[in-house]
């Protein structure tokens, strides 16, 4: 066991569990006020329920030995997991530090899933999705990837999860909104406090360097390469996005600025310490000017209300992350992989990444629809009328993010009153 090793990955998986509360608050900006509190909730309510699946199963069923598609029992309820090491997947720190990392990935993932259907799902049931989700989808593509399941020896590559969390995540979100009818009937307001979005977008981004530095499990050559280009791929991703919102609208936005931020981490999360910084820097200027098109011309086209376009950064920055990453993966760079088609290393590991992409897209769309019709078989999914009209904050958990004065709240563009927000 290296302490040095182990000092850092405590350090970095801090860092990632930071993302989450980062992430409940750039989401809960950008909702009504009347539901801000509800937005938070679901990614918060986050590190509670995947917590439990993690342990009792998810983890196992991820990282035991088992077979190319799933991993066994080994580790039901954690049991073998403690701060012995693991040869395969923990040589050098404690595996139940490394199951402890591992779950922070697992949990940004639910987080970013939620703000697809963020103000149109009912609490309950989404609990009960979260933890299905995380057995069901999450698991099995995380033993693909990084638990010596099929992707891996197809010889596809994701760093640090641009197929695992971003491409599942964003996926089934936008499977879970279209399937509760999100956007039916439903006005989309301008977010209610850019503010509270901004500070929730720093925190993310601090945390994003544990993200993809910590998953060397070690500060070396590829740790530093992976910290390098995780700076300048948010710089290059929100400088994409800007100069198309500055080409296509003669604007630029601060939500872009942030969104684009965040397509850039995300496009780069699978390549990070596979490629050159020059290579980082064009997959995420790539990765910010496709999700500016997918969000602002494809959405709008194809009519599906992606609530917070977490499809439309993540889904779609990490589907173009995985497939550059084939493009300009360096054996200079990270001499465990082999060059890809930009360095004369063929069409091979574009091929097998496409492959990953696909049948990691397929897989947890399916099984998502699967997991929502069951739930829909005991409860509704989407919100009632009461819930819409009076916010999920006062019917869902009686509490009012705001107070203004003695006859309630008024909106924050709208100048509307919403008589359910009254002082007590």
């Amino acid at each position: 066991m290296n302490l040095n090793d182990t000092l850092f990955l405590f350090l970095c998986t801090l860092l990632v569990w930071l993302m989450t509360p980062g992430l409940s608050l750039f989401y809960g900006g950008l909702v009504q006020s009347k539901n801000v509190l509800n937005t938070v909730m679901q990614s918060m309510s986050a590190i509670v329920v995947v917590t439990f699946a993690w342990i009792i199963l998810g983890f196992s069923l991820g990282f035991g030995s088992g077979n190319r598609i799933l991993g066994d029992v080994t580790y039901l309820g954690l049991q073998h997991v403690g701060f012995n090491t693991q040869a395969d997947i923990s040589p050098h720190i404690p595996l139940a530090l490394f199951m402890l990392f591992q779950l922070m990935f697992c949990t940004i993932a639910v987080s970013i899933l939620s703000g697809s259907i963020a103000e149109k799902m009912k609490f309950i049931p989404y609990l009960i999705f979260v933890f299905l989700w995380v057995i069901l989808v999450y698991s099995p593509v995380a033993h693909w990837v990084w638990g010596g399941g099929w992707i891996d020896e197809l010889g596809a590559i994701d760093y640090a999860g641009g197929t695992v969390v971003h491409i599942t995540s964003g996926v089934s979100g936008l499977v879970l909104a279209i399937m509760i009818g999100a956007g039916k009937n439903f006005d989309k307001r301008p977010p209610h406090n850019l503010i509270i979005t901004l500070i929730g977008a720093i925190l993310v981004w601090v945390g994003w360097y544990g993200f993809n530095v910590g998953s060397a499990l070690t500060f070396d050559s590829i740790a530093m390469t992976s910290f390098v280009n995780t700076v300048i791929a948010a710089s290059a991703g929100a400088l994409g996005w800007s100069v198309m919102e500055h080409i296509m609208k003669k604007t630029t936005s601060l939500i872009g600025m942030l969104s684009g931020m965040l397509a850039g981490l995300v496009a780069i999360t699978p390549a990070a310490g596979f490629v050159g910084y020059m290579s980082a820097i064009i997959i995420a200027l790539i990765g910010g000017i496709c999700c500016y098109f997918a969000i602002n011309y494809i959405k709008v086209k194809l009519k599906y209300n992606d609530a917070l376009d977490a499809f439309g950064i993540h889904g779609i920055g990490g589907v173009v992350g995985a497939i550059l990453t084939g493009v300009f993966q360096s054996h200079k760079v990270n001499e465990s992989v082999t060059n890809g088609l930009a360095f004369g290393g063929g069409i091979e590991t574009v091929w097998v990444q496409i492959v990953a992409v696909v049948v990691t897209i397929i897989f947890s769309g399916v099984l998502t629809f699967v997991i929502a019709k069951v739930i829909g078989l005991f409860s509704a999914l989407g919100t009632d009328e009461v819930e819409e009209a009076q916010g999920l904050d006062y019917v869902v958990h009686g509490e009012r993010a705001y107070f203004s004065g003695e006859f309630g709240e008024r909106d924050y563009f709208s100048g509307e009153l919403n008589k359910f927000n009254r002082r007590p």
